[in-house]
């Protein structure tokens, strides 16, 4: 799955740099991403459904406290691929089974891939200052889940 699961990750960013940069809808997006990588797996592409949906269902969350842990740079201000990287990594760590060290080395490559130069420093900064919130995040989150809690 260790594969399957890079694959969706960098198919996941894809599609949200997309979605952060256009405005076609999540359905087109999907559809055009699976049919650019049709050799993917069924659970490549389950995973990568379920990180885009994991983002932007918890995507004003997940930006606020990106805003708070980098206020050097306004969020609008942040490359559209760092922007999404730490969107994305830091959902697969607060709501998922995915260990954080695991998801923010993930985080890093993909930065190293598809970054500047400076980013994989960058979001690895961001992400570890993150990790130190990991629990109040969860708490966020489910609090969004279930507001009349």
């Amino acid at each position: 799955m260790k594969g399957e699961r890079r694959l969706a990750r960098d198919m996941a960013l894809q599609a949200l740099y997309e979605l952060d940069a256009t405005d076609h809808s999540v359905g087109w997006v999907l559809t055009h991403t699976f049919a650019r990588n049709e050799k993917a797996s069924a659970r490549a592409r389950a995973y990568c459904q379920h990180l885009i949906e994991g983002v932007l269902t918890y995507k004003p969350l997940l930006d606020r406290y990106i805003q708070e842990h980098a206020p050097a740079w306004p969020l609008e201000q942040i490359a559209i691929i760092d922007r999404n990287l730490l969107r994305m990594a830091l959902y697969e760590f607060t709501g998922g089974e995915i260990p954080p060290k695991v998801a923010i080395n993930e985080a890093v490559e993909l930065a190293k891939r598809y970054g500047a130069d400076s980013a994989p420093r960058f979001v690895n900064g961001v992400l570890g200052s993150l990790l130190e919130h990991r629990q109040e995040i969860i708490a966020a989150m489910r609090k969004e889940e279930s507001p009349e809690a």
